[in-house]
């Protein structure tokens, strides 16, 4: 049997790396969380548990649904993230009204982390905005603002 090798053109993919909306996100976002998860890792929290917290404070309890739709994420993704911070015991996850229904809530001790992961967030925070300059971090914000409504939209 013939091994067929697949060829690529190499300028449409240099066009892809160079232009692809999705790619060039994620690799924003992979630096921009590396920045964030080393200052937070005297809380023991990762960026990503950290912003499922802060969610979860600013409602006080909320179901799964609800949480998810705050936070642009897929049910799935966020009930398998939440499961660590039950099993560290930072949040509980207890059936709604409706037993179909999972409402989540911190506990005192996942209050606590996030009392602790504040300032180090307002550090890494700082950093961000050091390093990009407040212009050009006002305009990304306001840029990503806009993705997120546009992709709500779809």
């Amino acid at each position: 049997m013939s091994e067929q090798k697949t060829q690529f053109n190499l300028v449409q993919l240099g066009n892809v790396a160079n232009t692809c909306t999705c790619f060039n996100l994620r690799k924003a976002t992979r630096v921009v969380t590396q920045i964030f998860d080393e200052q937070l890792k005297p809380s023991g929290l990762l960026i990503t548990q950290f912003t499922i917290l802060v969610a979860i404070a600013q409602t006080g309890s909320g179901t799964i649904n609800d949480l998810a739709a705050r936070l642009v994420m897929d049910r799935t993704t966020l009930t398998r993230n939440l499961k660590p911070l039950e099993r560290e015991g930072l949040v509980i996850i207890q059936p709604g009204e409706d037993r179909r229904i999972r409402v989540v809530s911190l506990t005192a001790k996942g209050r606590d982390a996030l009392a602790t992961a504040l300032p180090l967030w307002e550090q890494a925070q700082a950093s961000v905005i050091n390093r990009l300059g407040k212009q050009q971090w006002s305009s990304l914000l306001m840029a990503l603002s806009n993705t997120v409504s546009l992709a709500q939209e779809i």
